[in-house]
């Protein structure tokens, strides 16, 4: 095997490797887990399990299919992102445990089903920034993102919990919106005009019917990914919102399809992705108390707000700022990200105890009010939780300077990153294997079907673009 063959067994190997021994030495098994335990009531597999699954399936069923509609990759696009999901489970596993445990006192990190979802999320943000270079980087380039990538956007997400104390259930800022500009920041250094003009940058009627496979899979199960780790009153909000959300984006995406389309044609792209935009705008508050009407307005806005970023920002970004997004993460998860952060915001600024009781505390810890001085009881409203006394107002600017964080952290991680992916001892693949899962998969005898590639001219045309412009 020459070196060129064996750079990606090597690299997942050694990996792989390195993986068994931090968990033989770094993790234990979680007190309810154990051999011999007897108290199975605070186990919380039942209470968590179920949301893990749907949230499981997401990750390798509907991002998996949901990126199935290029052409001639549908392989890398089901394939790679299984190996990607299962590479960063493991390694977001480790870097949790490291950043919640005090390394001092020599303690292992302990591993519970609520940190399997938390893995899975990591996973989410690293699979978006996947779909916005699908096609582009080889799968040696993907692992060696994934790496850096999990460990930015774990440090991301600790700074906003346990120093900002803000609150995004769903994810919005701390996956979505990192996963997305991480991408497109890495894009942008990797840009090259044979990417954006590639006539294999498409998809044929077959490759749009499986990614909708991904694409219903992914609808059906969100409610699970925004209300999956809430418990009680939080997680019954946050599955209603969401459900409700989505509702409203899939039957606003298909009119706002038809209405910017020639003929008033739906366009498959804007149903295979916009459709879910409301799952992502909601994600932020979903747990909050913004009455099923809101949700509505949320889910419907972010349908308009997606079908405008696919037909016009996307070819704007394409041919002005040379940004190419393969899969419009932008507009689906970047967009709408930025929406649910701000939504989150105002919705912080406007909660009152008067109208959340108790939960108020629970959803920000932060606004518990400060112990009184010299009184030795315990003053919090929720007893276990830390009270900072913020204001409404306060925890409204530390949801923003989050948000902020979370797209300073995602932009230049990407850049970085981006700039390291560059280098060609990654097996950066060449211009005629863009899009092909020729270069790195054993096909059929009879291979992929031939396309007439004159009868599917690229996504963008960058040269028709900058004539209209």
């Amino acid at each position: 095997m020459s070196w060129q063959r064996a750079k990606l067994p090597t690299f997942v190997f050694v990996c792989q490797i390195a993986f068994i021994l931090i968990f033989a030495f770094m993790a234990k098994y979680g007190p309810t887990s154990k051999p011999k335990d007897t108290d199975t009531s605070s186990s919380p597999v039942k209470n968590y399990y179920g949301n893990f699954q749907d949230v499981n399936v997401m990750i390798f069923v509907g991002f998996g299919f949901l990126m199935t509609f290029l052409k001639r990759y549908g392989y890398s696009s089901v394939g790679l992102n299984f190996l990607v999901a299962a590479f960063a489970i493991q390694w977001t596993t480790i870097i949790r445990g490291l950043l919640h445990i005090d390394i001092t006192t020599g303690e292992k990190f302990k591993l519970y089903v609520q940190e399997m979802m938390s893995a899975d999320f990591s996973a989410a943000g690293v699979l978006i920034s996947f779909g916005a270079l699908l096609g582009k980087i080889s799968p040696l380039q993907l692992l060696v993102m994934t790496l850096i990538e999990v460990v930015l956007l774990q440090i991301n997400e600790w700074i906003c919990v346990e120093k900002f104390h803000v609150s995004d259930v769903g994810e919005s800022m701390f996956v979505h919106v990192f996963g997305a500009y991480f991408g497109l920041a890495a894009a942008r250094v990797l840009y090259s005009e044979e990417a954006v003009t590639s006539k294999k940058a498409g998809p044929v009627y077959h490759s749009d019917l499986f990614s909708m496979i991904g694409t219903l899979f992914l609808w059906m199960y969100w409610p699970s990914f925004n209300g999956g780790a809430a418990e009680g009153d939080e997680q019954h909000r946050a599955i209603l919102n969401t459900y409700f959300s989505l509702a409203a984006c899939c039957c606003v995406t298909f009119a706002m399809s038809a209405a910017v389309e020639k003929h008033g044609k739906f366009e498959m792209e804007h149903i295979q992705n916009a459709t879910l935009a409301g799952g992502v705008a909601v994600g932020t508050c979903a747990n909050m108390n913004i009455e099923p009407w809101g949700a509505l307005v949320v889910g419907s806005v972010a349908g308009i707000l997606s079908v405008v970023g696919y037909k016009y920002i996307s070819p704007f970004i394409a041919a002005k700022l040379k940004i190419h997004d393969t899969c419009g993460v932008n507009n689906l998860h970047g967009m709408p990200g930025i929406m649910a952060g701000i939504g989150g915001a105002v919705t912080a600024a406007l909660a009152t105890e008067n109208v959340y009781g108790e939960s108020l505390y629970e959803i920000f810890p932060a606004r518990s009010p400060l112990p009184e001085v010299g009184n030795s009881s315990t003053p919090y409203p929720v007893p276990e939780l830390q009270g900072l006394g913020r204001t409404a107002g306060e925890q409204a600017a530390f949801q923003i300077y989050a948000l902020l964080l979370s797209l300073g952290m995602a932009i230049a991680g990407g850049i970085v990153t981006g700039a390291i992916l560059k280098m060609k001892v990654w097996d950066n693949p060449q211009p005629e294997h863009l899009y092909d899962d020729e270069r790195f998969w054993e096909l059929p005898e009879e291979g992929i079907p031939e396309i007439d590639m004159d009868d599917f001219p690229s996504k963008y045309n960058v040269k028709e673009i900058d004539t209209k412009m």
